[in-house]
């Protein structure tokens, strides 16, 4: 992942500075030798985005000199950024070791026996999320151990030069490995969000703007629909207010059902800026507008139970342009969440009953976030450390038209290319970001217990 993003960083550099050559363009996305640079200092991988950038002098290379700098210092895993295993992360790993090795005592003692299946499947499943970490905690302190053996070597056979030689290209690998086995423990502490693999409900709504913010929002749920098509996700509008502007939505919800969605759109939801001239604008004037993302986790009947009492259903006829249903039928609904206040609206399909479905849907999805919102804000001490939290007011990226980029505020990646974060091919460099953030603070919340 980090690999991907170093590379993604230097793409926007040499595309800027023009200065890609084939061969050099080869030579940087070659994996060895990007993570060859991304195990050195600071200083190492500026000067290895030097040699993309040339020499020459002038305003433009010494602009885009100072951005590779910014990279190198972002991206270093030998900078003073990094995730290192401190002596507090030690001792939490130490803990781990520790509660693995009384977890197989207590399986191999004679009293396992008596045991209860539901017992045994609550031990076997520590186990197994304890064991890649110990299994990884073994080969670090055997690597650590064969780097101090050759330590020895050089420092006792001085005067033998093929010994001092096969230690030194030994000890090479193991400072390239090590790094890389502390990076893999560390993230193994990080612990897995139980709806990363949900699907999810997208929510888009026209904010400030206008017309402008309609069109935009219409941009958006576009931009999602590509996304999932792109990832292999089913993608299906669930409800459409559209305006009369072409292309435009004053509001709009979908469903995107796959693999892991949730986990890679969680970081959408927040305030989505626009800069460009609207098609109306005469004077060719830029404007800003805006628009919300929501996601929510889909919720199952099992996660979140809605009781028929709690429920006001209400039928009337729908509106708006769809044939002879409408203004003829009570196929449209509208349910009342009673104890929460909530409303969920629903007309786009012809039977009243298909509509109550998907009404329920996005009424347990908003039921679940809203739950799950308020288990999040009473652990505060984690919450403010989270980078992205879905706080709806929060101003997350800004889409510049006529500079062609897309800025992420939260992680301060700037995208160039918008047509191609606008197809949705390109999303996931502020997922992946956001994710690398997330563990990091995660990492150092651990360090501070």
């Amino acid at each position: 992942m980090r690999i991907s993003m170093f590379q993604n960083a230097i793409r926007q550099l040499l595309a800027c500075s023009r200065q890609s050559s084939s061969t050099r363009y080869a030579e940087l996305l070659d994996p060895q030798q990007t993570r060859r640079v991304l195990h050195g200092t600071a200083a190492s991988i500026t000067a290895f985005v030097c040699q993309f950038v040339g020499s020459d002098q002038t305003a433009a290379s010494l602009q885009w000199l100072q951005y590779g700098q910014r990279q190198a210092q972002r991206y270093s895993t030998a900078g003073h950024n990094s995730p290192k295993i401190t002596p507090a992360i030690e001792v939490q790993l130490h803990r781990m070791r520790q509660r693995h090795a009384d977890l197989c005592r207590q399986l191999a003692d004679e009293s396992a026996a008596q045991l209860t299946p539901k017992q045994l499947g609550q031990i076997n499943k520590e186990l197994s999320t304890l064991q890649p970490v110990v299994d990884a905690l073994r080969i670090l302190s055997e690597q650590r151990q064969e780097m101090n053996d050759l330590e020895g070597v050089l420092r006792d056979s001085p005067d033998d030069q093929e010994m001092q030689r096969m230690a030194e290209e030994e000890q090479q690998q193991l400072q390239q490995q090590i790094p890389q086995l502390e990076e893999q423990l560390l993230l193994s502490l990080v612990p897995p969000d139980e709806t990363d693999q949900r699907d999810i409900v997208l929510e888009v709504r026209a904010g400030t703007g206008g017309d402008e913010a309609a069109l935009f929002a219409g941009d958006l749920l576009r931009m999602y629909e590509r996304a999932a098509a792109l990832n292999g996700w089913k993608f299906e509008i669930v409800e459409m207010a559209a305006t009369e502007e072409k292309g435009g939505c004053k509001s709009a919800s979908a469903t995107i059902s796959g693999h892991g969605v949730y986990g890679r759109l969680k970081y959408e939801s927040g305030i989505h800026r626009v800069q460009r001239v609207p098609a109306t604008e005469a004077s060719g004037r830029v404007h800003t507008s805006a628009a919300s993302v929501a996601i929510l986790p889909q919720a199952d009947e099992v996660d979140i139970h809605v009781q028929p009492d709690d429920l006001r259903v209400d039928t009337y006829r729908a509106s708006g342009a769809g044939g002879q249903h409408v203004n003829t039928t009570n196929s449209a609904v509208r349910i009342t969440h009673i104890p929460s206040g909530l409303v969920v609206a629903m007309q786009d399909e012809r039977s009243q009953h298909k509509n109550k479905a998907k009404a329920l849907k996005v009424l347990r999805a908003r039921l679940y976030d809203q739950d799950r919102l308020a288990k999040q804000q009473s652990m505060s001490a984690q919450r403010k450390t989270l980078v992205g939290s879905g706080d709806r007011s929060e101003r997350i990226r800004t889409y510049n038209y006529p500079q062609g980029r897309v800025t992420d505020h939260r992680v301060a990646i700037t995208e160039h290319g918008i047509d191609s974060v606008m197809s949705g091919g390109r999303l996931a460099v502020f997922a992946d970001a956001l994710q690398v953030r997330h563990q990091a603070e995660v990492l150092a919340q651990l360090d501070g217990q």
